[in-house]
């Protein structure tokens, strides 16, 4: 009896967990529908057939797991093991994550279709408007060119406005160090000495520079008579 229990709980959960394998493949599939941008009206029949066969999984593995549990009630006390128990209730988390997974979907898929059957309606009356309005629509679309002109001029006044602050304080600048030249050399006229050194500077200058051009003058005088 032990043994025929045994194989019997090996088989059932052998298969409860192929179950389990290829409902995960489904829901994989399943899912690309909740994910796609352009759904079609209607549910397509390959999209029926899929959440129609993750729902016969799902009933099949809840008469499965029923049937372990009722194979494990009539082991003795002695014979049914922790192992088991444990097993029995992983097998019943795992089918309740999977119909709470299969509820979200066609929730999601559902609304998704909705949102996008709304938007093609209101896409449609947005369209059958200006087709019945051309003379609404054209002020409509001058309004929206007279916006975007405004917004380049109130750039462009930016603009003027930033360059117009830029040349007011190079000018600034320029006045400070202009006023910063007439306090130095108030400053140096100032100091004895300064003013008759800066006298015999410029002197010595226009001496060099009247030595200097009356030997250029002498050296073309000489080349235009010897040449």
């Amino acid at each position: 009896m032990s043994a025929s229990t045994g194989t019997g709980w090996a088989q059932l959960r052998q298969q409860a967990r192929s179950l389990e394998s290829q409902t995960e493949t489904l829901f994989h599939k399943y899912s690309q529908y909740a994910a796609m941008s352009n759904l079609p009206q209607k549910p397509s029949e390959e999209e029926q057939r899929t959440e129609t066969q993750i729902q016969e999984l799902l009933d099949k593995r809840d008469a499965l797991i029923a049937q372990l549990a009722r194979l494990l009630d009539s082991e003795s006390a002695l014979t049914a093991s922790a192992l088991k128990q444990n097993n029995l209730s992983r097998h019943r988390e795992v089918l309740v994550d999977h119909k709470r997974e299969l509820k979200r979907l066609r929730s999601s898929i559902s609304e998704s279709r909705d949102r996008q059957h709304l938007l093609s309606h209101v896409r449609s009356d947005i369209d059958a408007y200006r087709t019945s309005n051309p003379a609404e629509v054209e002020a409509e679309y001058m309004l929206q060119e007279r916006g975007r002109i405004d917004n380049s001029h109130n750039m462009m006044d930016n603009v003027l406005s930033q360059a117009y602050a830029v040349n007011e304080s190079f000018g600034v600048q320029r006045e400070t160090l202009a006023s910063i030249n007439r306090r130095i050399v108030g400053a140096a006229s100032q100091v004895p000495g300064i003013n008759g050194l800066i006298n015999r500077i410029g002197a010595k200058r226009r001496r060099d520079g009247i030595i200097l051009a009356s030997f250029i003058a002498f050296c073309m005088l000489v080349l235009f008579f010897f040449r």
